[in-house]
């Protein structure tokens, strides 16, 4: 007979965070485990408030149920898409042992290492420039550069700095504009932006403007992916989504979407339609970002995904997971922390 638990967590970013959404002081969340009587899996609930459509104020009562039911059926599981993500986690690791090791491969055995981008967050001029060449210095070869927040001649100067020393051949430049730019002024931006080079550019547009959005991918001069318009939509609708639309990439962010099964029906449902998509990860502690990483790792996606994010928390829990020169891997010779 199965028994489910959770524990809340916070979390501190080791410098500040801030989205066009605005600042991020901490990251909470929800760890959920699943006991069989001898063993226990582990997964994480991670949300982010003002983005997740997750009900953040009944989160904890329905996660209380959940743990009281154990069953994905739960009749408000779809508007808890995190929790959808924590409860698969937490099973597949149970039938796997509950070593931590969801999908073993080459990556878990530390054999292989999956490629990522340098995240660079929103601020002052100075301050974005600082992490742009720290994560130059760290050989990162693609860089995403979270824009929308500051001057837009400032966020343009920073690009300039980066093509005037590395061309597009040696480091690849994503941007993020988490819906920033106003459809009025998204032309002009994408124009100037497009002579920098530019791989890829997240949500130009506030999400739900399917009709505005449509335009933007049809007519800008860079490759647009889709992010926020992917976050509680499912079935038919995401072919409806993409039919319409018809953007360059798609992100997959399993805590936002409602975890593995879900990306699973996004991705076919892309290459489909000749899409390319790539992974990212929703904030989450290391548990949530190794299982994400093991699954990604099973797609044998060639792309840079978003998933070097372990390192933004100052109290993260320790684990076999590591970043070296613009990678992500799994060093099998280390533990996990335990009692976290």
């Amino acid at each position: 007979m199965l028994k489910a638990s959770y524990q809340k967590y916070k979390l501190h970013f080791t410098q500040p965070v801030l989205t066009s959404r605005g600042a991020m002081p901490v990251k909470n969340g929800y760890f959920i485990s699943v006991n069989n009587g001898t063993t226990t899996g582990v997964g994480e609930c991670s949300f982010i408030e003002g983005l997740s459509v997750d009900d953040i104020q009944n989160y904890e009562s329905t996660l209380r149920t959940l743990c009281n039911f154990i069953t994905n059926e739960h009749p408000d599981l779809k508007l808890f898409p995190s929790m959808r993500f924590g409860l698969e986690m937490a099973m597949l690791d149970l039938e796997t042992g509950g070593k931590k090791i969801l999908f073993e491969s080459y990556f878990t055995k530390g054999k292989k290492q999956i490629p990522v981008n340098g995240l660079v967050w929103m601020g002052k001029h100075d301050f974005m420039l600082q992490q742009i060449k720290q994560k130059l210095n760290d050989g990162f070869n693609c860089i995403k550069i979270k824009v929308g927040a500051i001057n837009f001649d400032e966020e343009v100067s920073l690009l300039n700095f980066i093509r005037k020393k590395f061309p597009a051949d040696l480091v690849e430049i994503r941007l993020d504009a988490n819906g920033a730019f106003a459809f009025s002024e998204v032309f002009k931006k994408l124009d100037t932006l497009a002579q920098f080079q530019i791989h890829s550019i997240e949500q130009p547009i506030k999400h739900g403007q399917i009709e505005f959005m449509k335009n933007v991918c049809a007519h800008s001069p860079i490759p647009v992916a889709l992010d926020e318009e992917l976050i509680g939509v499912y079935g038919t609708v995401q072919d409806d989504i993409l039919d319409m639309i018809k953007p360059a990439y798609i992100i997959l962010k399993p805590s936002l979407l409602g975890g593995f099964k879900v990306c699973d029906e996004w991705i076919a449902k892309a290459e489909a339609r000749n899409m390319k998509w790539w992974a990212t990860s929703a904030l989450e502690t290391n548990i949530g970002l190794n299982a994400i990483a093991q699954w990604v790792f099973t797609k044998k996606n060639p792309m840079v995904q978003g998933l070097g994010t372990g390192s933004l928390y100052s109290d993260n829990i320790s684990s076999p997971l590591y970043i070296s020169k613009g990678t992500l891997g799994y060093n099998p010779a280390l533990v996990w922390e335990e009692n976290f």
